[in-house]
């Protein structure tokens, strides 16, 4: 059995370790906009009926619109997750290859699937052989970039021998111009994976998106089965997505500016990320984790590379000085 990942997220395990109570603590352990939008009016139907399929349509339509999918309707999912457990199905009796080091449930998956993985750390490591390969873009955690070129220049190496490839898109609101969605109805042996939740602050709506091709779709569809997706999600999906998103990116943008601040007054190097993260690389990582859970501010940690830390922007400036302070603390 493959060991179940540590996410970020994790508050209620770091306040029982070291005091104090969940909703006290400063989480700056996820990716995800820590200023939730406010929510549109959601009809009592969509409450009380199992999802009509107006709803999916309303969903798919706005979806393509925000994504500049084309011709593609992309598909509504119950978050990304659910999707990537279902990837082992498209490489049964071959092997897949992700780029890593990336978000560790997509490895996890195809371990548990049996299913044999290699691990490439550059996109020229990929091999004749795999049928099936993942590339998080931007990545998580180290905000690692490939251009549309690129990515496409792979679907096309990829596509001469029957494979797939997959491209996870979780982190890509905010850079739509490195998007593959508006190039997918021309390449037939892609997916890409988008996320609601993360840039719109509403994780817990458990919310996804698939763009690839009909047939593609409609597997993942047939494997999710009837009403995977809610009526409320489906209607806040569709009202969010046609409306409009820049006070949300520039406000994205002004806290990640705020946490880069605070982060080189402590003289602490971040090596990469995205405008929902920083990836911080120090020697001191798990003193500053630790110092960090004792005045209560969890970021999130990395067991396959002690040295990095990284730190999810706060909600304001209240949030800004109680993570400067306690960093000031530290250096002390």
């Amino acid at each position: 059995m493959t060991d179940r990942i540590a996410h970020g997220g994790g508050i209620t395990a770091a306040a029982r370790l070291h005091g104090g109570r969940p909703e006290d603590w400063l989480d700056l352990s996820t990716g995800i906009n820590p200023n939730p939008v406010p929510l549109p009016g959601i009809p009592v139907s969509a409450w009380h009926r199992l999802p009509d399929q107006h709803l999916l349509e309303r969903a798919r339509e706005a979806a393509r619109g925000y994504y500049r999918s084309g011709d593609i309707l992309p598909l509504p999912v119950p978050g990304t997750q659910s999707v990537i457990q279902l990837l082992p199905r498209l490489a049964p009796v071959g092997s897949a290859t992700i780029l890593s080091p990336t978000y560790g449930e997509y490895a996890r998956a195809f371990k548990l699937a049996g299913l044999p993985l290699n691990e490439a750390t550059e996109i020229n490591d990929v091999t004749d052989g795999n049928d099936l390969v993942v590339v998080v873009n931007p990545n998580n955690p180290d905000g690692r970039r490939l251009s549309v070129d690129r990515l496409r220049e792979l679907h096309d190496r990829l596509r001469e021998r029957g494979g797939i490839l997959v491209v996870d898109e979780a982190f890509g609101d905010m850079e739509p111009e490195g998007s593959l969605a508006p190039y997918a109805s021309l390449m037939p042996n892609l997916i890409i994976f988008r996320s609601f939740g993360k840039f719109f602050g509403l994780a817990g709506l458990r919310l996804g998106f698939v763009i690839a091709e009909a047939s593609i779709l409609t597997r993942f569809e047939d494997w999710l089965g009837p009403w995977a997706v809610s009526g409320p999600a489906l209607s806040l999906a569709a009202s969010l997505m046609t409306g409009n998103t820049t006070t949300i990116r520039n406000r994205i943008l002004d806290r990640r500016s705020a946490l880069d601040i605070i982060l080189r007054r402590a003289k602490l190097d971040v090596a990469g990320g995205t405008g929902l993260f920083a990836l911080v690389i120090d020697e001191r990582a798990s003193d500053i984790y630790v110092h960090l859970c004792r005045h209560h501010i969890l970021v999130r940690k990395f067991d396959y590379a002690p040295n990095w830390l990284r730190f999810g922007i706060a909600p304001d400036e209240e949030a800004d000085r109680r993570l400067a302070g306690a960093l000031e603390a530290y250096s002390i």
